[in-house]
């Protein structure tokens, strides 16, 4: 052992506090992304009494099936002052924190050298268990707290960037979804002269005004039993897209680089994490070449529980990012282009919104944990469209929007790759100062 690493388990221990006088109500879950989320497991006739107590600076973990999941899920509680969790999970703290800051620890944690020693010692049953033991023999470089602090600093300012150009994603998603509403919704699009010139010239005033404010003349539509637009169509989703399903791929193809398959687990809430994908070799492109994506590509997944996770929610929705290289489409998802290239974000912000989730989980079948939708309950979902030539204008708004967007998300691929280089420089910084 090199003489600035150490033991995990010369720094932390288990804690075991049970939530016998259940006053503590806040039920946690946790993910294998290393994050505590509410938890959707079903406790109706559970004793609460048996929960585990977790506060405010103390870990939880799993250490089953990590060869399998090729991750060990592992979380530092910082958003709230105490929670509980399932008692399945081990619950530890730093014994000392003015040697080893928890921070700094979940950093060494985040790290995918971390995930793949682990996933190396899980060796225990079917599904690949870590012993409790081997994670305490793994080690860890432990500097000053004064080069934790400096360290923990520059991650948090990456982190923290990150985080403002999500929020700042997140605030272009709401404004396209109102824009959605107040034009295909609620039928307030702007009147102008090129969508509605029979309009316009017989009364200029009207240029730029709301069409159904202003009166614009409506039709009884029975299909989706409301009034739209004279000269706007009802069409269902299948007219208007070509699609693809994804295919399975085997594991003896996996690689640890090369093109990425993009699967369930790689979904975020409305976009692809390419840092965890498998991979297969440029030898298999051809193969797989009908399930390529694009940049700006629908993606739909067909199977996952009616819970709340969004993590495996059936019928998500997410765009393919720009930046995205050549990614394949694994299965149990299928993917959408707008016959009208210019309409692609625009289907994106139709498809986002609480009514089609919800007509999705209508169709679907199964198991609230697993569930599956067809293909055709998906395609016959309906829109209600103006003519191509309406539509085009009207798609050029949220095409501006989906721009900023892409800046926004560029970058923050820039920040995570710095903070992945930070992680994989905490073990060379402290080589080359015990050198030194």
């Amino acid at each position: 052992m090199r003489s600035n690493y150490k033991r995990i388990g010369n720094y932390i221990e288990l804690v075991d506090e049970r939530n016998k006088d259940l006053k503590i109500t806040l039920l946690l879950g946790l993910s294998i992304s290393k994050q505590f989320i509410p938890s959707v497991a079903n406790t109706v006739g559970a004793n609460m009494k048996n929960y585990k107590v977790i506060r405010k600076g103390q870990f939880a973990c799993s250490i089953m099936q990590v060869r399998r999941d090729k991750k060990m899920p592992v979380a530092l509680l910082k958003d709230y002052d105490k929670a509980i969790i399932s008692q399945a999970y081990p619950v530890f703290k730093i014994i000392d924190e003015k040697e080893l800051l928890p921070e700094y620890l979940m950093m060494w944690f985040s790290r995918a050298e971390f995930d793949r020693h682990a996933e190396f010692l899980a060796v225990g049953g079917v599904r690949g268990s870590l012993e409790w033991e081997d994670f305490l023999d793994m080690e860890l470089p432990v500097p000053s707290i004064s080069t934790q602090r400096e360290i923990i600093k520059e991650y948090n300012t990456i982190v923290n960037r990150i985080t403002l150009n999500k929020k700042l994603n997140k605030k272009l998603e709401e404004t396209a979804q109102a824009l959605y509403k107040h034009w295909f919704v609620d039928f307030n699009f702007p009147i102008t002269k090129e969508s509605y010139p029979e309009l316009v010239s017989g009364s200029p005033d009207l240029e730029g005004k709301p069409y159904k404010l202003s009166g614009g003349n409506m039709i009884y539509n029975e299909e989706l039993d409301k009034e739209i637009p004279v000269g706007w169509d009802v069409v269902s989703l299948g007219s208007v897209i070509d699609h693809k399903k994804g295919k399975a791929f085997k594991s003896d193809m996996y690689q640890e680089v090369g093109i990425s398959i993009v699967r369930v687990s790689d979904l975020t809430k409305r976009s692809v994490d390419f840092s965890n994908c498998y991979c297969i070799g440029e030898n298999h492109y051809e193969d797989f070449i009908d399930v390529v994506l694009k940049a700006n590509d629908i993606i739909i997944t067909s199977v996952g529980s009616w819970a709340s996770n969004p993590d495996s929610v059936v019928g998500k929705v997410i765009k393919v990012p720009e930046t995205n290289n050549r990614s394949l489409l694994n299965q149990n998802m299928v993917r959408l282009r707008t016959k009208i290239n210019e309409c692609q974000l625009f289907l994106y912000t139709a498809l986002s919104r609480k009514e089609f989730s919800e007509y999705v989980i209508s169709g679907a079948q199964g198991s609230a944990n697993q569930a599956s939708v067809t293909l055709d309950h998906l395609f016959d979902y309906n829109l209600s469209l103006p003519k191509r030539e309406k539509l085009n204008l009207l798609s050029t708004k949220f095409n501006l929007l989906y721009s900023k967007s892409s800046i926004s998300e560029s970058e923050i691929n820039i920040m995570k790759d710095l903070k992945n280089l930070l992680l994989s420089k905490m073990t060379k910084v402290e080589v080359e100062n015990e050198v030194a």
